[in-house]
Formats: C-alpha cells, structure tokens, sequence
C-alpha cells in the first residue's frame, strides 16, 4: 500500500505518523487498549501502555479472529487476523482546531465477523465530501468477544459476554479524548453502524458505560433487541466447554486455547443451532442483558430514557431478509409446512395464522406476491428489523428527542433481482462505494448515494438530516413520517402501516439468522 507524505500527530498515548492522501490525512491501525491477550482474553478491555518515539500508522491493524460466514454470498475478508485487534483509523480533512463533526463508525457481521478496515468501509469519500472525521473501529468477535462463562466457571473466567461493547466504549473513550488532535470535535460525535454495528449502538444507548460518549446516532438495520438473555449466553456457554470436552473449572485448558480451535467449535456451535433444511446459523453468541452491563432489555431501557438526549436516525431495508434466504441449502423449497415450522421458533403458534393473513392481504392489496417464501421473508424482516426500529424510534419520539425514520427501498440487480432491498446494500449508498454488481450503478444509484450521504452528514453536523438534495426530513412523529430511499426519496406517512399492525399483541423473539 503506497501512502504520500507523512502526517504526525501528538495522542495522550504517544505521538503517530500517518500519511497525506488525497487531501486528507488518515492513520490507520491506532491502538485504542491494550491487546487483550494472555489473562486478558475474556476481560474487559485495559488502558493502552503509552509508548515513546513516533509510532507508525499507515497500515491497518490485524482483525478479529473470525470465520467466514457458511453459506454468505458476502466476501470473505482476506486481512490478516490475530487476537491483538483492539485498532482504530481516521480519515481527516485537517490537523487543526476547525472542531469538525465526528462520525464513529460501528461494523457489523453478525457479531461474528468483519472490521473497521474492510475496503467498503473506506472512510475517505465521507470525510471529503463534508468536512468530516470519520473513524471506524475494531472490536473482538464471535467467542472471543460475546461468550460469557462468569458463571460457568465460578468467575476463574470473568467473561460477561459483552466483551466486544466494552471494546467498543473504549474507542469513543480514546475519540473523546484524543479527537481534538486530529480536527475533530469531541462535543459533536456522531455514531453510526449497520446490523451488528447498529444492533451495538441499540445497546450503547442503555449502557451506563457509554452515557455520554455520543451525542448522536445513526442505526442502519438493527437495534438492540437481539441482546439475549442471561440464562441463554449461560447455555452458549455450557454448549462451549462441553463441545471441546473441557471441565468448565479448568481455567488454564480455556485460557490455552488457540484462536483456530475458537474458530473451530464457533463453527461447530453455529452448526448446531441450524434447523432443519437450514443454512448454517451466522453467530452463536450475541451480546447478553446480564443486569450489570447491559441492564435490561435494551428498548425497554432506551423506553425510560437513558438515552433521552441522544438524537437518532433509525430505519432498516424493505427486504433486509432476503440476503439471508439466499444463503438456505440449494433445494430448500419454502411451502405453507416449512414456512409455519420456522415461524413457531420466534412467534406464538397461536398467533401465525393471522399474522400470515394480514401479510398475505396486505401484499395481494398492493398488487405483490405472497407465496410462503415471500410471506416468510417479509415477516422474519419485520419481525428482527423493522419492528423493533420502530419501537426504538417511537421511545425517543416520546422522549421528546428529535427522532428520524427510513425505509430503504433500493434493489439490488444481483442474481436477476433476487435479493431485491436486501440486507447489507444500503452500506455501499451511504460510503460512496456502491458501484458494482450488489448495489448497481448509474444515475439513479449516484443520486441516491447523494442523498444518503447529504443526509447522514447533516445530521451529524446540526442534528436534522434534511438537505438540499433529500428535501424535507420531518420528524418521525405523531404521523409515523418516513423517509423512502430509493429510485427516489420522499417522505411518505406509515409506510406498510397493515403489518405494522398485524403485530399488536403479539410477542416475537427476534430471528438471528
């Protein structure tokens, strides 16, 4: 990787030498805590030790430990990984005291996978475009990150499970405390992440440990409603040690265990948990509402205010479970039987012949189909992604903060229009890097990524997303006001608002795929 001019810049830690490319000054593979290797695997994270002389950062750190996603029709990262991962980068516009906006970006990946490097994650075309900080960071994943065995192992472990959050409040302690160095302002941070990424933010914003460390946030596909319960990571946990054949008191078997054989019973686990005709689970681990940490279920505690004075942008895609189906087993065909069987894992058996009724009805009423492969997919859509983004931005809207909505529409051309609005593509819209065969291409495509891009940036400038190219963004409001993003973007008021009220009185556990 050729890099230009060197840029160096003084952090609590130590000083940096970046590089000058493109006018921007970017560091990469910055350390935000100490590696959390030897008897610190399985704890939070630790205060990084500062260093003397100039520390090179023009080259990304090493990944997370991770496996690829069985099945996933996403790339496997090819970056080098290791256990030491706890990095971070920023892209800047200036090394001064302009005090510009700053963007955190939150990967996601299931919790399994993916990094703050990864190549659509670029954070230049943003920092460019509006005079930005952008950083993106690293945490730990999958066992290594969300396994807790606390209890399992009479605290020899103290793992809680939500390793990979604490990693993540410790990078935006490092931007609050570091931030202004680099022209950023550590009064005006903006975090904003997609699936896992967002799912980590809905749980930032009940943890205590993080209150304060963001003022704004952008969750793209995800809050915190998959946070699981403390008995079931305790299950995940008695499945771990009993899989490797290892006394859940023998701390120093645990502690010796090398990241392939992490990866191996990962794989194992997730294996385990697939039904029948099913693709391989994505994750077996997520992060856990352990009393402590996580306090109690995120939504509900979003719901009494703990992050009443956060404003947000919440929305998912119209189709986000399409990208998943596509993964199922060549030959898995969906019917009435196999649609009901995988629905009663999540909703009260009870309950699914309406639920199946008011889609089907809502969807014939709008002229789209409705076989059991489409009703399957659009209710697991709803019912881990749209649902629960509704509740959250419905809590801070009675909150009295400002709250946004949006539904992202845009198809993918991907394998003949299969996937259409599917999980995963808004991603490529908001960095600018959406010109290739998942997102599409052309005028239509450029203008969307423009209006995304306009948006999320002025949100993170004043705390309202509307702009120029995207017109008006109300508030999401009595009104249940939208903003659509696709072939265009406009405001529409409680868009797909039959489904939405298909689930009153009905308790769903959210699908991790």
């Amino acid at each position: 990787m050729s890099h230009d001019t060197p840029a160096l810049v003084a952090t609590k830690s130590g000083k940096l030498e970046g590089s000058r490319e493109g006018g921007l000054y970017v560091f990469r593979g910055i350390p935000y805590a100490a590696p959390p290797v030897g008897k610190l695997r399985w704890r939070p994270p630790q205060p990084l030790k500062p260093w003397s002389g100039v520390r090179p950062a023009r080259e990304f750190g090493p990944i997370a430990p991770q496996n690829p996603l069985a099945g996933s029709i996403i790339p496997r990262s090819e970056e080098p990984q290791d256990e030491d991962c706890l990095f971070l980068n920023v892209w800047t516009p200036g090394l001064d005291n302009r005090r510009r906006p700053v963007m955190v970006w939150i990967h996601g990946g299931a919790f399994t996978i993916g990094s703050g490097s990864q190549a659509m994650h670029n954070g230049a075309g943003l920092a460019r475009k509006g005079n930005v900080v952008i950083v993106t960071i690293n945490y730990r994943l999958g066992l290594l990150g969300f396994l807790r065995l606390k209890e399992l192992t009479g605290g020899g472990i103290p793992s809680t499970g939500n390793e990979g959050l604490l990693d993540q409040v410790a990078a935006l302690e490092w931007v609050r405390d570091n931030i202004g160095a680099f022209g950023g302002d550590p009064a005006n941070i903006t975090v904003f992440g997609e699936s896992a990424g967002a799912m980590s933010i809905g749980c930032l914003m009940a943890m205590p440990a993080a209150r304060g460390l963001f003022h704004k946030a952008i969750l793209e596909s995800g809050v915190g409603s998959t946070a699981v319960p403390l008995d079931e990571a305790t299950g995940v946990g008695e499945r771990f040690v009993k899989e490797l054949g290892i006394k859940s008191d023998d701390d120093r078997a645990l502690r010796a265990l090398t990241p392939p054989q992490l990866l191996d019973v990962d794989m194992r686990l997730r294996t385990g948990l697939a039904g029948p005709g099913e693709a391989v689970r994505l994750t077996a681990v997520a992060p856990v509402v352990d009393g402590e940490i996580i306090p109690d279920v995120p939504n509900r505690v979003i719901n009494n205010g703990s992050a009443s004075d956060v404003k947000v942008i919440v929305g998912t895609n119209l189709e986000e479970f399409k990208l998943f189906a596509a993964m199922d087993p060549p030959g898995v065909k969906i019917d009435e039987a196999v649609m009901s069987r995988r629905l009663r894992a999540f909703v009260p058996a009870g309950d699914i012949p309406r639920l199946v009724a008011a889609y089907r009805k809502a969807r014939e009423k709008r002229g789209e189909p409705a076989t059991p492969a489409d009703l399957l997919t659009a209710i697991q859509t709803d019912l881990m992604f749209r649902m629960p983004a509704l509740e959250l931005v419905e809590a801070q809207r009675d909150n009295g903060q400002a709250a946004y909505s949006y539904l992202f529409t845009w198809e993918s051309p991907v394998m003949g229009g299969m996937l259409g609005a599917c999980h995963a593509l808004d991603i490529g819209f908001v960095f600018g890097l959406y010109d290739d065969a998942f997102c599409g291409s052309g005028p239509e495509a450029d203008k969307l990524s423009g209006c995304i891009q306009e948006a999320w940036l002025a949100f993170a400038r004043t705390g309202d997303p509307s702009g120029r190219g995207i017109g008006k963004w109300p508030p999401y409001g009595e009104g249940r006001l939208t903003m659509l993003l696709g072939r265009d973007c406009r405001v529409a008021a409680a868009p797909y608002d039959e489904e939405r009220r298909a689930w009153d009185g009905i308790t769903g556990k959210s699908p991790m795929p």
